[in-house]
């Protein structure tokens, strides 16, 4: 064992102010293995590390190698930072940031693939953002996929991890990258369209590699930003939700030679799953509408255009969805293998859903039925009961 590792392991035996065979139990081992460990006479295991890191508040990584652990810094293009709470969207980032070292550490990090890259050779970014969008739909048909169902081809595609947990109030996502993950948070939210438009947004920062510290949106709205970066997102998220050639096949098909009607526009609101102001806008960037169309039809809102569509289901379902927590079922499912083979405890995967440890233990392992077996058994081989 590395002098080092056990160097470190006495820091953490020394800040915990316990005994030896106090904190030897503490951490499930015999005072003896620990004083073999110590001597370097036995290696510690990589439960024995995971467990001794719990007990001090530290990761295995920083037993092993002394590497601090990984810290989600803020971006300097953070937005909203008056009606949002950017530090507390840093801190629900490093949950994440801790599921990833520990997946890492395991060697259970995932393999990331190639994904379609910003063309350098457009000097607007206006321009970069509807050619990154038309590189994504050539992947995969993003205007026709739910919200649920784009989540999915991102990760399956792209392989970026989604999740939708609580936020600080007034953030409705962040995006962040590193070499070993692409990770994007939405706050769970009833307003469905605009969660959805977000994660389009959010996508197009981890493509153009605007992520590498932690970005946090608030109020993600068409056309509302300034910043160049914050332009490219939200051209690419227009593009990508809803393409120039089937919006503008389906506005035809709804105008069926006249002008589109308000019946038309709230089809369309439906099928394209966006806002009626985000596809109002679209429509006007198209020559579809003009000016005064737009501000009329940009009053309406989603429910009601689903509702007067004879979409009332479809709105109340999307809804549903948008507001129930989701966790990257890739990291959850290594963590949980991790627990299963011994490499770990159930603490990183309690700790990235924010659950108690004890609680997640009884939900992953529930105690036996009362009894014995032997009454069990005594029935099971005694005269059949037929129940009606």
């Amino acid at each position: 064992m590395d002098p080092f590792v056990i160097e470190r392991v006495r820091t953490v035996m020394d800040a915990a102010a316990m005994t030896k065979a106090a904190f030897a139990r503490s951490v499930g081992l015999t005072p003896d293995k620990l004083s073999k460990s110590l001597s370097g006479v036995r290696r510690f295991t990589s439960l024995d590390l995971a467990l001794i890191a719990e007990a001090g508040g530290t990761t295995v990584d920083w037993l092993l190698t002394g590497t601090e652990p990984l810290r989600p810094a803020l971006a300097a293009r953070t937005r909203g930072a008056t009606a949002a709470d950017p530090v507390g969207a840093q801190e629900v980032a490093a949950r994440f940031a801790a599921a990833y070292e520990v997946l890492e550490l395991l060697g259970r990090d995932a393999q990331l693939p190639p994904v379609p890259e910003v063309d350098a050779t457009a000097d607007r970014y206006a321009a970069q953002g509807e050619r990154l969008a038309a590189g994504v739909l050539e992947l995969l048909p993003a205007a026709e996929l739910g919200t649920d169902e784009l989540i999915a081809a991102m990760e399956d595609r792209f392989g970026v991890d989604v999740a939708l947990t609580a936020l600080p109030q007034g953030v409705d996502g962040l995006a962040w990258q590193a070499d070993s993950f692409r990770l994007v948070l939405l706050a769970p939210t009833d307003l469905w369209t605009r969660q959805r438009f977000t994660l389009a947004h959010e996508l197009c920062h981890i493509l153009a590699k605007d992520a590498r510290s932690v970005v946090v949106e608030s109020r993600v709205a068409p056309g509302r930003q300034k910043d160049l970066a914050e332009v490219r997102a939200n051209v690419f998220a227009s593009h990508l939700l809803m393409p120039a050639r089937e919006l503008t096949r389906a506005a035809a098909k709804e105008a069926a030679g006249g002008g589109l009607s308000d019946a038309g526009f709230q089809r369309l609101v439906v099928r394209f799953r966006v806002s009626p102001s985000a596809l109002a806008a679209r429509l006007h960037q198209l020559g579809l509408v003009d000016a005064a169309h737009r501000k009329r039809l940009r009053a309406l809102t989603t429910e009601a255009c689903h509702l007067l569509a004879g979409a009332g289901d479809a709105y109340q379902k999307q809804a549903s969805r948008a507001s129930a927590e989701r966790f990257p079922p890739r990291v959850a499912s290594e963590l949980y293998k991790a627990y299963l083979a011994g490499e770990t405890t159930l603490r990183p995967l309690a700790a990235l859903l924010d659950t108690d440890v004890e609680r997640l233990h009884d939900l992953l392992a529930p105690e036996p039925p009362p009894g014995n077996g032997v009454e069990q058994q005594d029935a099971e081989e005694g005269d059949p009961v037929f129940q009606p």
